[in-house]
């Protein structure tokens, strides 16, 4: 005798639980966009990591578990072992640093005090003085209150940073159960479209990884000639770490040109002197080093990124500036540093639908037999997956 059947939904019934779900989903989307956002500077993180994970993977005899431990927590080690063993080292440099910046805002603040007498004419910038002042005591008293609403938001951003870093280490270790996962949601005679699609979508986001690569090498070149002419020691170490940080935008400059400047006015340079005064002449220094930092990173920014991202990944340079543009004041870094692949993957999304809709094939001539490798990798590991499942069971 036959098990009774479980009945099929209805078609009516189906869309209503596809938009149930749709409209839950988005609605939680909404409610913790925040958290969101953390688990998507994750994924791009471990993005940006994985190709060493597949390149140490298929040179050595390594598992993929062993190989996302090892370049995990090498990066980690750089990114915050180094960083949080030289702070200790520079505390002394941070602090006289400091001390000199406070000293010249309280000269600044006696000097515009002082109705300023030129020829015949006297200026009066006794209020900007006493806003240079009354700024410096809040910046250096905080109130109670201040403190305490700082020592809370410190509180959470080190809980979000762990969120990170841990979810970072589970999209590497189980991106490929993820990927197989995606697949299946797909009724099965479309998922060999959905790899190949796949395939076409991470060779968008391998092109961007390329082009990053190479405007960081670019600006870590041009801004170790720069700090070179200038006479900044260390040209080479900072000109390195402009490179890297440019891959952040807003925040990765920033620290690059304050450690850039905070060298000028400790150690100042081997090749300008305009003053006597060493202080002043650091001072000085500083000031040229800030400006050359400032044209040469609005010249990234209006130029060479949107002309590198342009080539790499085959769109036009101006709409890619735009782009950025709009992004950066729509959702700041995170909008900057994602739109531009971003919308290239829609464009490949929404080409896909296209020919769909049209009852075209779904891929240009070509582009079957060009993505398919990716695939059939795809397949293999898979396969790969479920013997080792196999094994342990």
């Amino acid at each position: 005798m036959k098990k009774n059947q479980p009945s099929q939904w209805s078609p009516s019934f189906r869309y209503t639980m596809a938009v149930i779900v749709l409209v839950f989903v988005t609605a939680l989307l909404i409610y913790a966009r925040e958290a969101v956002t953390m688990f998507v500077i994750a994924a791009f993180t471990a993005y940006l990591i994985s190709p060493a994970v597949v390149l140490l993977k298929d040179n050595t005899r390594l598992s993929r578990t062993a190989a996302v431990n090892i370049v995990y927590f090498t990066a980690l080690i750089v990114l915050v072992g180094i960083p949080a063993a030289l702070t200790p080292i520079f505390f002394d440099e941070i602090r006289l640093v400091a001390q000199d910046i406070l000293e010249l805002s309280n000269e600044l603040s006696a000097f515009l005090s002082n109705p300023i007498r030129f020829g015949g004419f006297v200026i009066h910038l006794e209020q900007i003085g006493e806003s240079l002042a009354h700024f410096q005591d809040n910046m250096l008293s905080p109130l109670p209150e201040e403190a305490l609403e700082l020592l809370e938001t410190t509180s959470i951003n080190v809980l979000w940073i762990l969120i990170i870093l841990v979810s970072v280490h589970l999209f590497m270790s189980e991106w490929p159960r993820i990927r197989e996962w995606l697949f299946h949601l797909a009724p099965e005679e479309y998922q060999d479209e959905i790899k190949i699609l796949y395939g076409r979508l991470r060779e968008v986001w391998m092109a961007y990884l390329r082009g990053q690569i190479v405007l960081m090498v670019v600006v870590g070149v041009v801004f170790t000639i720069a700090w070179s002419v200038i006479g900044i020691p260390g040209a080479l170490v900072l000109g390195v770490i402009a490179g890297l940080f440019t891959l952040v935008p807003d925040v990765g400059p920033t620290v690059a040109a304050i450690l850039a400047v905070g060298v000028t006015l400790l150690e100042g340079s081997t090749r300008i002197h305009v003053h006597p005064d060493p202080t002043m002449n650091n001072l000085i220094v500083g000031g040229i080093t800030l400006v050359t930092y400032i044209i040469l990173i609005n010249a990234k920014n209006f130029f060479v990124r949107p002309i590198i991202m342009g080539r790499s990944l085959h769109m036009n340079e101006a709409l890619i500036f735009v782009a950025i543009l709009t992004a950066t004041i729509l959702w700041g870094i995170l909008g900057a540093l994602l739109i531009v692949p971003l919308m290239a993957s829609i464009s490949v999304v929404m080409e896909y639908l296209r020919r769909r809709i049209l009852g075209l094939p779904p891929f240009a001539e070509g582009d079957a037999e060009k993505f398919k490798m990716p695939a059939e990798k795809i397949k293999k590991r898979s396969l790969s997956l479920k013997s080792t499942k196999r094994v342990k069971k």
